[in-house]
């Protein structure tokens, strides 16, 4: 439980000019401060004196100056986002208003709430733990309905609650090794072995399905990476402009026009991707092209999807299967390859050189084939995990800590088969519940704490 005598204010909306505009005031002295400057125009109505969760029209002055009319918002301890007193204050959107109301709240005792400080009061309470309060922070970021599906489940607890399961079980094993420790002399065992293993294995499975998700939640929540590679003047830069529907990209019959990588994103039936334009692949002695070739490769390396583009009309199978197996030399097994045959309203030619890639034929400068492209895009992203039912994970830190965990169970299951003691299997199986702890904040420090909410804006 957060122990504060502070309350803290700050704007949680959008900082500029808008219609509307929200201040939240959080701490014990939250409605003390708001209605020590604010006036109701019924007569002695106070907001110390209102039931929590109601709303209160009235005037924010300052200085016995009116500064708007406003609609507060009153929720009291513990039924609220912190589990502390709120006020939030809705007044009109103009900057000057909003800062004057906040200055206001300064000078009557609030301060100025550090990035992310309501959210890390809410984990403080026990209102959500740290892998719903990061959910917090993704869900407000979202950019697709994809990411906001994904955030909003983890937000309402879905890592939290698969994780809590298995560490409870392994907690309760971890407790009956200990007991052991306790009989050194007797000749027990009150975690059976047979029992344990079968245990482990199954949270292995289970941790190890948890972790592979994360390549397709990273990609949900960052975008989608979709490299648009080939040779030259294969119309590369047309497809990018088709696709997102303005002249992103420079189109030139001069080869070598693109040396650098363009990017730039789409929403594609409420996913999101990144769209990434980008050098010809040929040989060149330009210095300045030839960095913009080796970084085409590297957005091969790093894409989610590859899309192998040619000159249908200009490209014979034989260049176009050597091509293909270019680019597989540089792409990891588990990547996405779809080879577009462009032109295609002046082309002939077949897709036998693309055998076992996904292809398409498309016409980019007229826009023929490209719902297609799309739908081809949409089946090669593995969206089937959006389910209600299964949970994904998005997070760099909760993806690490899995990793480690899988480790710290596999010496586990080692040390079980190998027959060691009960005190090292112990050890191994903490450490793994450290991992799984550090993941919803059960076991964590103020450096990492620190560290996640410095990334929230203030008003949250």
């Amino acid at each position: 439980m957060l122990i504060t005598d502070e309350t803290i204010c700050a704007i949680a909306t959008a900082r500029g000019m808008g219609a509307i505009a929200t201040i939240r005031v959080a701490g014990p002295k939250a409605i003390a401060i708001t209605d020590s400057i604010f006036r109701s125009p019924k007569e002695g109505k106070k907001l110390i004196d209102a039931r929590g969760a109601t709303l209160h029209y009235g005037t924010i002055y300052h200085n016995n100056t009116d500064i708007d009319e406003v609609v507060v918002s009153l929720y009291k301890a513990p039924h609220s986002f912190t589990g502390e007193d709120i006020c939030e204050i809705s007044c009109h959107g103009s900057r000057v208003i909003q800062n004057e109301i906040i200055t206001a709240l300064i000078d009557n005792g609030a301060r100025m709430a550090r990035p992310g400080e309501f959210t890390r009061r809410a984990f403080a309470n026990g209102k959500m733990d740290l892998a719903q309060a990061e959910a917090v922070a993704d869900l407000i970021a979202s950019e697709s309905e994809a990411a906001r599906r994904v955030a909003l489940k983890q937000m309402k607890g879905g890592v939290s609650n698969e994780l809590k399961a298995l560490r409870d079980k392994l907690l309760h094993f971890c407790t009956l090794l200990e007991l052991e420790l306790d009989f050194p002399d007797e000749d027990v065992e009150f975690a059976d072995r047979t029992e344990l293993v079968q245990l482990i294995h199954t949270i292995i499975d289970v941790i190890s399905k948890l972790k592979n998700t994360f390549r397709l939640g990273n990609a949900i929540k960052n975008g989608i990476a979709v490299a648009i590679v080939g040779p030259t003047n294969a119309g590369k830069s047309t497809l990018l402009n088709a696709l997102l529907g303005e002249e992103r990209a420079i189109v030139s019959d001069i080869q070598g026009t693109t040396r650098d990588c363009i990017e730039d994103t789409i929403t594609i039936d409420g996913l999101l991707f990144r769209f990434i334009d980008t050098a010809g692949l040929r040989k060149s002695d330009d210095p300045i092209e030839k960095i913009g070739i080796s970084r085409s490769y590297g957005q091969i390396a790093a894409a989610d999807i590859v899309l192998v583009m040619v000159d249908g009309a200009a490209t014979s199978e034989n260049e176009i299967a050597a091509l293909v197996n270019d680019v597989k030399a540089h792409a990891e097994q588990s990547q996405k390859i779809i080879t577009i045959y462009n032109k295609s309203d002046i082309s002939n030619v077949n897709s036998n050189a693309a055998s076992g890639n996904e292809t398409v034929h498309i016409s980019a400068k007229k826009g023929d084939g490209l719902d297609e492209l799309r739908r081809l895009l949409v089946k090669t992203v593995d969206a089937s995990n959006l389910s209600d039912n299964q949970t994904i994970i998005t997070n760099q830190r909760h993806y690490e800590a899995l990793a480690r965990s899988l480790d710290g169970l596999n010496n586990v299951l080692h040390g079980l088969n190998d027959g060691i003691s009960g005190e090292l299997i112990s050890f191994d199986t903490r450490e793994v519940l450290n991992e799984l702890g550090s993941i919803t904040g059960e076991i964590t420090s103020q450096d990492v704490l620190n560290n996640i909410f410095k990334n929230f804006c203030i008003g949250k």
